[in-house]
């Protein structure tokens, strides 16, 4: 198998501070990084580094911003074929972290909003891939894609971040849905349902998986409830914690493991990102996340 991300790709801009501001507040900052980010491509980075093939589907602008961008995925080896770059900036965000580890985030998508399902070609939607999807370029793009790959036997995997508006037809099409208890809850609102990952695949027919961060992370599938617990670390940075859970759930799940041995790896691999500081730069390779498997 192999695994096709369309999705966003963003240069951010990292600030440490002691603490995360208040409206209206400026804060002195102890220091400034400019990384690879967008979550289409932190889970391309991710799905890489745990030792995946992986195809990345998306826009950048013609600026100095879109090397940033796609640094880390061409160091991951990230076939980049289908990028397109557009006349637009190139996607930022910018990012404070606090020394907790927490983190507040604002996004600019510029060219992010250009990228188009005809970008991936029929021939690449086959039932040997995982199309994996996130919600930061156009949700409408998001739907036309789910439904021609799921027409044509690809299995569809959408991570609902930031949690947007896709209608329900698209969402029934998915194999995996994956949420955050936020985005979860949003969700849940919208359709009328209890924010569980039971209640949500009742309603939708998918298989779901709801993250709820050192809470470790639920799942329903056909066969029940999954429950898995989130590894213990010293954190330093959340930020991509949860592009790193899904990018290596879809490696695991694409070398044949079963849904709830996908999970535990993608736990173990979202918790040593939080070890570091940034999101690409922060993600696993396959022998660090083994490693830490081996221990617990």
């Amino acid at each position: 198998m192999s695994i096709l991300v369309f999705g966003s790709a963003n240069a951010d801009l990292i600030f440490t501070v002691p603490a995360l501001p208040a409206p209206g507040e400026t804060v002195l900052g102890d220091g400034f990084q400019q990384m690879p980010g967008g979550k289409g491509a932190n889970q391309a980075v991710a799905a890489a580094r745990d030792g995946a093939s992986v195809a990345f589907a998306g826009c950048v602008g013609e600026d100095g911003l879109a090397g940033i961008a796609t640094g880390a995925m061409r160091d991951a080896g990230v076939d980049l074929s289908r990028l397109l770059a557009v006349d637009a900036p190139t996607g930022c965000a910018s990012i404070c972290v606090d020394r907790a580890g927490q983190n507040q985030i604002a996004v600019a998508p510029g060219a992010n909003l250009a990228a188009r399902a005809a970008q991936v070609e029929d021939a690449a939607l086959h039932p040997g891939v995982i199309l994996l999807l996130q919600m930061e370029v156009p949700a409408e793009e998001v739907a036309l894609l789910i439904r021609r790959a799921a027409g044509l036997g690809a299995r569809c995997i959408l991570n609902l971040a930031p949690p947007g508006d896709l209608p329900l037809a698209a969402l029934r099409e998915l194999c995996l849905l994956v949420l955050n208890q936020h985005e979860a809850a949003v969700l849940a609102g919208r359709v009328g349902v209890e924010p569980t990952a039971t209640a949500l695949r009742a309603l939708l027919g998918c298989d779901v998986a709801v993250t709820r961060g050192v809470e470790g992370a639920e799942a329903a599938t056909a066969s029940g409830t999954e429950f898995t617990r989130a590894f213990r670390v010293d954190i330093m940075d959340t930020t991509g914690a949860g592009d790193t859970w899904c990018g290596v759930l879809a490696a695991g799940l694409d070398r044949g493991l079963a849904l709830p041995e996908a999970m535990r790896r993608a736990a173990a691999a979202a918790a040593l990102s939080c070890t570091r500081h940034g999101a690409a730069p922060s993600m696993p390779v396959a022998a660090e996340t083994n490693a830490l498997l081996s221990t617990r």
